[in-house]
C-alpha cells in the first residue's frame, strides 16, 4: 500500500445517498483475483449503457472530472455486500479520498485498509463543496497528518481519523506490512518452537 500524508486533487461530486457497493462495482465484474483492473467498471451501470457506450448524462464521463481523485458522496456510501471490490475499483479509478456523511461500517473500514481516506463530514460543508465542484473544476488539500482540508477559497476543516488506522496510511503500512513488523519477534518465536 502506497503512504500517503497528504493529497491534493480534483473534486467529483457523486450527490447520491446510499450508493452500494454493487453500483460501484457491479457483480458481473468480481471474477478477477487480482487488485487491480477494477477502475474501468467503477459504476459501471451508471457509466455505460446496455452497448458498453458511455453515457452523456453521467458526470464522471465528463472531461471536467478526468482526472478526479477526490470523491464527495452522500449519506451511507459504501453500503450493502461486504465486497473488498469496491475499494479496489475506487482506487484503480484513481480516487484516493472519499468525503461523506456517513460510510457503511464494512466498506469503511476496507477502504482504510486499501489506502483510501473516508472521511466523515458534516452534510452543509459537503453540499457546499458539491456545488463548488459542479460548477467548475475544484480543487481540495488533504492533510492527513493535521487531519485538515483546505479549498481554495481559503476554508480549513478538521477531520477524525482512528488514530491506528491514520498511522497505517501515513506509513503505507496494509495488515502483511503490520505483521512484518513483527518479523524478528516472529522469527525467534519459531526458532524456540523447535
Amino acid at each position: 500500500m502506497e503512504a500517503i500524508q497528504e493529497h491534493k486533487g480534483l473534486v467529483y461530486p457523486l450527490d447520491r445517498s446510499n450508493v452500494d457497493t454493487d453500483q460501484i462495482i457491479p457483480k458481473q465484474f468480481l471474477k478477477r483475483i487480482e487488485r487491480t483492473g477494477f477502475g474501468e467498471f467503477l459504476f459501471y451501470n451508471w457509466r455505460f449503457d446496455d452497448d458498453g457506450n458511455p453515457r452523456e448524462d453521467f458526470t464522471l464521463n465528463q472531461q471536467q472530472y478526468k482526472n478526479a481523485s477526490i470523491l464527495i458522496a452522500g449519506e451511507n456510501f459504501g453500503c450493502g455486500s461486504s465486497r473488498e471490490h469496491a475499494p479496489w475499483a475506487l482506487t484503480d479509478f484513481g480516487f484516493k479520498v472519499i468525503l461523506a456523511p456517513s460510510f457503511a461500517d464494512i466498506f469503511y473500514n476496507n477502504a482504510l485498509k486499501n489506502g483510501i481516506i473516508p472521511i466523515k463530514m458534516e452534510e452543509e460543508q459537503l453540499h457546499e463543496w458539491m456545488q463548488d465542484a459542479a460548477d467548475s473544476q475544484f480543487v481540495l488539500h488533504v492533510d492527513l497528518r493535521n487531519q485538515q482540508i483546505s479549498d481554495e477559497k481559503g476554508n480549513v476543516i478538521t477531520f477524525d481519523i482512528p488514530e491506528y488506522h491514520k498511522e497505517k496510511l501515513l506509513n503505507g503500512w496494509d495488515d502483511i506490512a503490520l505483521t512484518l513488523l513483527q518479523e524478528n519477534k516472529i522469527l525467534a518465536y519459531e526458532a524456540n518452537r523447535n
